[in-house]
This record gives structure tokens, sequence and C-alpha cells, in this order.
């Protein structure tokens, strides 16, 4: 998949419907420092332009194969274009997210918003608490993210506690 071409492809449709978003997953870890390699673009947009976003991108040759609430998944023939996952905001979390963003450079060279570091370990956290599994795939970025300068580790510790990951949270802290 190429990232950029395909923020490139996105980037005319979210500012014709007005669309709020900013990268998430893979590409918003390595925004902060991550390396890790990732098969699709994961992008969080305001739910408020769901239907008119979701028209314009299946107009361009995706197609959606999981369409439910919260979450759309959609893939192009095209496989520069690859899998795109829009996980959709709204309320409170919405405005929380968007107030908190930071923007960093895109992989398309391009400034563009990504979830504050807390609110990314929060998904990471909370996806891994979902599927445990995904411990093996985030590890890393949550330890790269754990360690930035500006994260409050508070508010990290907190969101480890209240999904019952403590001790991975601890064993990710230790010095390496």
């Amino acid at each position: 998949m190429d990232a950029a071409r395909l923020l490139t492809v996105l980037r005319p449709h979210f500012e014709a419907t007005g669309a709020r978003w900013m990268l998430a997953g893979g590409f918003a870890a390595a925004a902060w420092g991550s390396a890790r390699t990732t098969l699709d673009l994961d992008l969080l947009v305001d739910e408020a332009a769901r239907s008119a976003l979701l028209k314009r991108i299946v107009a361009e040759g995706f197609e959606a194969y999981s369409d439910s609430e919260g979450f759309t998944n959609l893939e192009h023939p095209d496989p520069a274009l690859g899998r795109l996952d829009l996980l959709w905001v709204e309320g409170l979390t919405r405005d929380r997210l968007f107030a908190a963003a930071v923007s960093r450079t895109g992989p398309d060279g391009i400034p563009v918003l990504v979830p504050a570091p807390e609110h990314l370990v929060a998904m990471k956290v909370k996806a891994i608490k979902n599927k445990p599994i995904r411990v093996f795939r985030d590890s890393e970025d949550l330890r790269i993210l754990l360690n930035r300068p500006e994260i409050d580790q508070t508010e990290v510790r907190e969101t480890f506690e209240r999904n019952g990951l403590l001790e991975l949270y601890h064993r990710l802290k230790a010095p390496s």
C-alpha cells in the first residue's frame, strides 16, 4: 500500500464533505516515532460526514467489505491504494480527540492531525483488551509512546489500569 498516494486520493473528498479526520493506527504511531510496518491506513473521521464521504470514496473504486457502527473497512482493487479503515467518532469522544490532536507530517509529506499520544495509547490499550493477541503487534508502539517525554504518565497508567492491563504498562515502562 502506498499511504502517500492513498491520502492524495482521499484529501479532496475530506475537503469537499467538510469531514474532520486524523491518522490513527500504525501511521499515527509512526508520526510519534514508531517504525512498525502496517498494511492498511486507519483514519479517525467525524461521524457527521459518514454518508457523504462514503459515497465519494466508493465512487473512487473502494468497496466496503464491512460497515458497522463505529467502523467501515474498505478495499481498493489497486494494491497501491489497498485497505482503508475508517473509525467513526462523534459527540464527546470526537470533541476530545480533535481538541487534543497534534499536527505532524503525514506519509505524504503534508501536515496531518494525529491523536495526542495519550489518546493513541488509549486506543491501542482498548484494542488489546478486546483482542489480546494484538499485544504482539501493538507492544512496541506502546513502548515508544509511553517513553515520549510529553506523555502524561498518570493518565496512561490509569488507562492501562481501567482496562485490566496494569502489568503490561509496567512491563512496557521497564528500562530496556
